[in-house]
């Protein structure tokens, strides 16, 4: 039978900055791909958001919040499922965040003034699953890599916008650590995408929490081009 995709790794522009599609254009693509689903992952207000960072902690969050929900209106029109994640960043180093809704992050204003270990903390307290994206990413703007093996769930072992040694030192990571293996695109051009990965199963997820019981089970697994893995 063939298996229900989801992309858990993707950013819309006007909200990620460096995104070069708007979400009309990206649900199109996963749709004519025949996906299942995807989930709208923008950077979030400590990442490279589209928005002037020192206004209201409020008015953040609906901006960030605005081409998700345009998103649940585009998908219900299209017939393509759009489900909710947040990358959030701290100096270059992101995590992948699932299973908080718009109202949780209204509720605790408080994550802009906290240490990123102690706001992964917080989240995880509150159920959500989360995964250190991309983990061996190297760029200018990152002055050296940050690994967080004891405030996640999972690892990006394939980020199919990242070279292959990148991801076989996380796959190194996951495993040697006894982390939950994960996979997405980090799609930020659409049609344009290089390369596809992200999580399927045989049968579909309905929302968030579905989504993080069948990784943790097992009955979620991720997809991805072969790369050559280390020992």
């Amino acid at each position: 039978m063939k298996p229900y995709l989801y992309e858990t790794h993707l950013h819309t522009y006007p909200v990620s900055k460096c995104a070069k599609v708007g979400v009309k254009e990206m649900l199109e693509f996963y749709k004519q791909l025949e996906y299942a689903g995807v989930f709208i992952t923008n950077h979030f207000i400590d990442g490279n958001i589209n928005y002037d960072k020192t206004a209201a902690y409020e008015e953040k969050i609906e901006f960030y919040f605005s081409d998700y929900e345009e998103a649940v209106r585009l998908g219900r029109e299209i017939g393509i499922s759009v489900f909710l994640g947040v990358e959030c960043s701290y100096k270059g180093t992101d995590f992948l965040v699932y299973g908080l809704d718009k109202a949780w992050f209204l509720e605790h204003p408080e994550i802009e003034g906290m240490k990123k270990s102690q706001v992964l903390s917080l989240m995880a307290e509150h159920g959500a699953f989360i995964v250190q994206a991309h983990p061996f990413r190297e760029a200018s703007y990152i002055d050296h890599i940050r690994l967080f093996p004891r405030h996640v769930h999972g690892v990006e072992i394939c980020n199919a916008s990242r070279p292959e040694f990148e991801n076989a030192m996380a796959l190194h990571y996951a495993k040697r650590y006894g982390l939950i293996p994960f996979a997405g695109s980090d799609n930020h051009f659409g049609a344009k995408q290089a390369a596809l990965a992200g999580m399927q199963s045989q049968t579909p997820i309905s929302d968030e929490r579905e989504f993080i019981s069948k990784i943790k089970s097992g009955e979620m697994i991720p997809f991805y081009p072969a790369f050559t893995a280390l020992d």
